[in-house]
């Protein structure tokens, strides 16, 4: 099945805005919505709060030069830079879309349920989800790094879309939230 890119225009409107739904309806049911911020505090809280918006501004741009300034040929050649173009680029952002944004959905509810419960296993579960979008965010990197190396324009800002969402997703939340968060 060829994936197009009208295909991931979709996925991503109806994901990315579950994604805020999740987050809404998380921040909702939490007691005491600061316990989510764990031992983050002061100048880490603002700092993580300001690259939140970088982050979001990084998404934007990454999921603008794929899905709107790419041309449909540009973007079924997308490949890992270890590979060869294979017609399959939609597939690999499909994927790396996939791996981002459906565990995105899923962070603050599981860490919601773990700090409603006394489990072992959830902080596992929790770090996991964090782990996976960490995942998702490098692949946005190597494609757009992959893009950069094969002379696509969007190449360049593709990289930077995803370098100012790894300053969140992998610094702040997946190594120094899930340091300082007390499990």
């Amino acid at each position: 099945m060829e994936i197009t890119r009208d295909t991931l225009r979709l996925f991503t409107t109806i994901a990315g805005g579950l994604v805020l739904v999740a987050y809404a309806y998380g921040v909702s049911r939490m007691e005491d919505a600061t316990a989510l911020w764990g031992g983050v505090t002061g100048s880490l809280q603002r700092f993580s709060i300001i690259f939140m918006f970088v982050a979001a501004a990084g998404y934007l741009l990454f999921w603008w030069m794929v899905l709107f300034r790419m041309d449909a040929a540009s973007i079924a050649e997308l490949r890992w830079p270890w590979g060869e173009t294979d017609g399959e680029g939609g597939r690999r952002l499909l994927i790396a879309f996939g791996i981002f944004l459906i565990p995105s959905m899923l962070w603050l509810e599981s860490t919601g349920f773990h700090l409603r419960t006394e489990a072992t296993w959830t902080p596992a579960l929790v770090i996991g989800i964090l782990l996976l979008v960490s995942i998702g965010n490098v692949m946005f990197g190597l494609l757009g790094y992959s893009s950069h190396i094969d002379g696509h324009p969007e190449g360049k800002w593709m990289i930077i879309g995803a370098l100012a969402i790894s300053i969140q997703c992998i610094f702040n939340d997946l190594i120094v939230w899930s340091w300082k968060f007390p499990w």
